[in-house]
């Protein structure tokens, strides 16, 4: 009997690369729309972080609702994770 499930090593590189994603796109729109673009990047505290924070938590959820995040569909392991 074949084992169909994910190389552990493609689940762990698409959490990690789905949470940067979301990270630095949601950080950096956030930190542009409360204004907490600085020289080297962005910086966010109090209400903004937690903005993040809620953002990431939506994406990992909401995405395994309507069948995987960015990565795990383009690792091809939508579908095939408990």
């Amino acid at each position: 009997m074949p084992d169909d499930r994910p190389k552990t090593w493609k689940v762990v590189l698409a959490a990690i690369l789905d949470f940067l994603l979301v990270f630095l796109v949601g950080g950096y729109l956030i930190a542009r729309l409360t204004g907490g673009i600085t020289e080297s990047g962005f910086a966010l505290s109090g209400g903004p972080a937690l903005a993040l924070l809620v953002l990431i938590i939506a994406y990992f959820w909401g995405m395994k609702r309507v069948g995987g995040t960015l990565f795990q569909r383009l690792f091809g392991l939508a579908g095939r994770m408990g």
